[in-house]
């Protein structure tokens, strides 16, 4: 068979493209030995060898059914109500899961009902005044912040100093 042929099969096989034709063909090229392989073909023959060695070994018997069978243990059927303990614990998981979300529907309401009564939106002079609130706290919290830093530059420029000297 011709190399090129064969190198064909074998990309379409690494590419999962081929068929179990073209597989039997590459199982049968490479069962038998050849002297002058090009080296990339080299590479390959050992994996078809293996599935030949593997698809020629005996397996050992297997035992009969009928012994199988008899040195498994005796089923014990036990009767539903027997594990009633389960089924309690499903059922209180099933309530408590119930009313906590009754719970949080309820508090959801509540928040809503809070929200729309403190609304400023339809004075916009209330509204104004929120927003502007608002802000200061926002401006007030961020020149905390510059403080913090106008520090650590002090602390920034004596450490380039110690370095400097």
């Amino acid at each position: 068979m011709e190399y090129n042929k064969i190198r064909e099969l074998l990309e379409r096989y690494w590419e999962g493209e081929s068929s179990l034709e073209d597989e039997e063909m590459l199982r049968s090229f490479f069962a038998s030995e050849h002297a002058d392989l090009p080296l990339d073909l080299q590479e390959a023959q050992p994996l078809f060898q293996y599935f030949t060695e593997e698809a020629n070994l005996e397996l050992p018997a297997l035992p009969a059914m009928e012994t199988v069978i008899a040195q498994l243990p005796p089923v014990i059927k036990q009767q539903p109500w027997e594990h009633w303990m389960k089924y309690a614990a499903i059922f209180l998981i099933a309530v408590g899961l119930g009313y906590a979300g009754r719970q949080f529907q309820a508090k959801q309401q509540r928040i809503d009902v809070v929200m729309a009564q403190q609304d400023t939106y339809d004075d916009p002079q209330k509204a104004f005044a929120a927003t502007q609130k608002a802000l200061r706290l926002l401006a007030k919290n961020l020149n905390k912040g510059t403080s913090q830093v106008q520090k650590l530059s002090y602390f920034n420029e004596a450490t380039e100093k110690i370095k400097a000297d």
